[in-house]
């Protein structure tokens, strides 16, 4: 039987590091521009109290997410020891495409997985380049999309990036904006014949009738500033309540698809958006099973690195098995879990043995 292995796992990390004291001169307003009673210091409190996060990371300025997408994909490629030349796919999941800093404009011609085989400089025109749009889920469904071209005989090898240079489109006047932070992770997946590791079930899910703009592009909250520039903006609150509802649910059926119990999983990597949340969907999924949330499932990075949309399973992922994060870590044989909520609104789910 033919199955999708990872062989190589990459990252990056942006070196320029903001702490959350950092923001305490910020002016941060409402929606409709007027300013908080509480003080920049509450707020920050507040913030950290529930989404976890410390410090995020920010790509220096020449740098652009195509670039930070390619020096995690030369990571993945060394860690899987292949050949660039031999690859048959390169999957980029993003959603802004490049923004330089200071600009107000996205760049994706040509698409950033073009730029990344580029700058890979691979001459093989049969190694396919293409750009995925799903919100912060997008690595995930870029991993599903592999297997599906490995499953059908059409691929041996597939690289899968997702990068993101979350910092060039907030707004510095909403709160919302301490939460979004920039870097890029990668994988090597490659087809192996009578493998016991490899992708075991997928699922995905797309809900749209309320909920296609729960994360859209909005004007900022500064009235006096040009109402034509656009900025990401979310409704917390229902995301929050959407994802508790829901991914649980998904994650139920992905892991009822492979056929391992619950008692089987040894770690779970969420879409680190947000650590409250996180916490929450994972207690709501073991209690769907009947079961308490072992300790040391799911590694965190949100406190570190922040929310770095498509980015952040592929960076947990590579830390975890590169020994990089202190007592978590991923052996020979152990059932994991990918699970990711974002914009769409979008949710997909990965059960693997490693």
């Amino acid at each position: 039987m033919t199955s999708a292995v990872i062989t190589g796992t990459g990252s990056y990390i942006p070196s320029i590091k903001k702490e959350n004291n950092q923001f305490l001169q910020n002016l941060f307003l409402n929606a409709d521009g007027s300013s908080f009673s509480d003080s920049n210091a509450v707020i920050i409190e507040k913030f950290k109290s529930i989404t976890g996060i410390e410090k995020r990371r920010y790509a220096k300025n020449d740098y652009t997410s195509s670039d930070l997408g390619y020096l995690a994909a030369k990571e993945a490629i060394k860690s899987a020891n292949i050949n660039p030349e031999n690859l048959d796919y390169i999957i980029f999941a993003h959603n802004f495409g490049d923004v330089k800093k200071g600009a107000i404009q996205s760049d994706m011609l040509p698409s950033l997985a073009s730029r990344v085989k580029h700058l890979l400089q691979i001459e093989n025109p049969n190694c396919v380049a293409y750009d995925i749009l799903f919100g912060c889920p997008g690595w995930v469904e870029g991993v599903i999309q592999a297997q599906a071209f490995i499953k059908a005989g059409i691929a041996k090898k597939c690289l899968v990036i997702g990068s993101e240079t979350l910092s060039r489109v907030v707004d510095n006047y909403d709160r919302d904006s301490m939460i979004y932070s920039d870097g890029a992770g990668a994988c090597v997946l490659e087809e192996k014949e009578g493998s016991n590791s490899g992708i075991l079930s997928h699922t995905t899910q797309t809900f749209t009738k309320e909920e296609a703009y729960f994360l859209f592009f909005g004007k900022s909250f500064n009235k006096n500033l040009n109402k034509d520039t656009r900025y990401i903006k979310m409704h917390g609150r229902k995301i929050y309540e959407f994802a508790l509802k829901n991914v649980p649910e998904a994650m139920k059926t992905v892991l009822d698809k492979s056929g391992v119990s619950i008692d089987e999983v040894k770690k779970i990597f969420i879409h680190q958006a947000n650590e409250k949340m996180d916490d929450a969907i994972i207690k709501r999924f073991y209690k769907l099973h009947k079961k308490s949330v072992p300790q040391g499932i799911t590694p965190m990075t949100i406190h570190e690195l922040g929310n770095s949309s498509v980015a952040t399973v592929p960076t947990l992922l590579d830390l975890v098995l590169k020994g990089n994060i202190k007592n978590q870590e991923v052996k020979k044989g152990d059932v994991i879990m990918l699970a990711s909520v974002g914009s769409g609104m979008n949710i997909n789910a990965i059960t693997y043995r490693y």
